[in-house]
């Protein structure tokens, strides 16, 4: 990507190395993208709507991308020196001054954020007006800027409608960006996603249509999931036997679902400083798993080995201590998707079948990949056994080295 005009190419190369990684088809360069560019060259904005204290208003929550928010707003509203100004703050890493750089261009910033989202009632939009200066905090490791507003409407009762349209994708930074919207507000409470296909939401819309929305939101979170997705290719490279992938990927999601809703339930979490390079770890280790087994002589030769001792489920040590290895990781990778989801609402009802449905369709895609990846690696395996070794070594080896780097890159912080 470039940018739109001329002096900016720090953000365009940080713009840049982020689609490539996400993509999967960076190298060395790709890897000094943000953490968050694991997960796709996708946004997340996250939102917040409450009853006011006063009568017809209501309180608004925006978070977003701080460097996002700072290119986008100062190309739209061109403003140069936003953007010098903003970059600046956001290569130093100081959130003091960013939150400093936001304040002193909020009436840029509310231009940009007032025409792409909307609060209304039947009888007409409400206004936004900021309450208090920007704050500044992080998901999955990566600046957000936390923006207060107060919507003034003509009457809060009845049906209230938002739309979002932040960060689309004819700016040209990044691809289907979705908003969560979490609100408790007198016509009901609950969460619901918005994105370019569905770009409003009304308080009182159906259970169905929210929760196909979450399902959805689950099953793009772990395809676009870079680090998800190679996580699961490095299982199936990994086992020779069906009966493996399936307990493998069995325990990977009793492991992530169990952490996933504590984690978004706020029950039991960890700092993305944590969660970021454990994930990254796991994914090196799971895939030099049948590396260091090949190495050792015990690699594709005993896979039909009828002297091979075994226990429970035809496994033998090697494998269980595998399979123990897996839903440890899972644990850690339910909170980098109860992180993903970001949703700070309390304890509901509605809120743990928003989660459940998330996760449903988290699931269909890792199943997906199994169902497609898994017998096609089998039936060269049947066929070409020497190609299919080296297919499984080399994607193994790949994977590993990815998974190397990329922990070392989140243990150093690099950006």
């Amino acid at each position: 990507m470039t940018s739109p005009h001329p002096g900016r190419s720090r953000a365009s190369v940080l713009l840049a190395g982020a689609a490539v990684l996400g993509a999967g088809i960076s190298g060395i360069v790709g890897l000094g993208a943000a953490p968050a560019s694991a997960h796709g060259i996708s946004s997340v904005v996250y939102a917040d709507l409450a009853e006011g204290s006063e009568q017809g208003h209501l309180d608004v929550e925006l978070q977003l991308e701080y460097d996002l928010l700072v290119v986008s707003a100062a190309d739209a509203q061109r403003v140069d020196p936003l953007f010098q100004d903003g970059t600046a703050a956001w290569e130093y890493g100081d959130a003091e001054e960013q939150a400093t750089v936001l304040d002193t261009y909020a009436d840029t910033t509310l231009a940009y954020v007032s025409d792409r989202f909307t609060v209304s009632t039947a009888d007409a939009s409400c206004e936004l007006s900021p309450v208090g200066g920007y704050g500044i905090t992080e998901q999955q490791g990566v600046p957000y800027a936390v923006l207060t507003l107060d919507a003034a409407c003509a009457s809060a009762d009845g049906e209230i409608t938002v739309t979002s349209g932040l960060f689309p994708d004819a700016e040209q930074y990044v691809m289907g960006t979705e908003t969560i919207l979490t609100y408790d507000l007198a016509g009901g409470s609950g969460s619901a996603v918005i994105d370019a296909e569905n770009p409003e939401f009304s308080v009182g819309q159906s259970a169905g249509t929210r929760l196909w929305e979450f399902f959805v939101l689950g099953a793009e979170h772990l395809l676009f999931g870079i680090d998800h997705v190679l996580f699961l290719l490095a299982l199936i490279a990994g086992s020779r036997r069906l009966r493996e992938i399936v307990l493998a990927a069995t325990a990977f999601t009793v492991a992530h679902s169990i952490t996933f809703i504590l984690a978004a339930l706020h029950v039991f979490t960890l700092p993305a400083a944590i969660i970021e390079p454990i994930i990254a770890l796991s994914i090196a280790i799971v895939a030099a798993w049948p590396l260091v087994r090949m190495w050792r002589g015990r690699g594709d030769a005993d896979a039909d080995d009828p002297a091979e001792r075994r226990g429970p489920l035809g496994m033998d040590r090697s494998g269980w201590i595998r399979l123990g290895v897996v839903f440890l990781f899972g644990l850690i990778h339910g909170m980098g998707f109860a992180s993903a989801l970001g949703i700070d609402e309390a304890w509901s009802w509605s809120l743990l079948w928003s989660l459940l449905v998330f996760n449903v369709g988290i699931e269909a895609v890792q199943v997906a990949i199994i169902l497609v990846v898994f017998p096609l690696l089998a039936l060269l395996r049947r066929r070409v056994p020497r190609l299919a070794l080296w297919v499984s070594v080399a994607l193994s080896a790949g994977v590993a080295i990815f998974g190397l780097v990329w922990f070392v890159q989140r243990i150093a912080g690099w950006e």
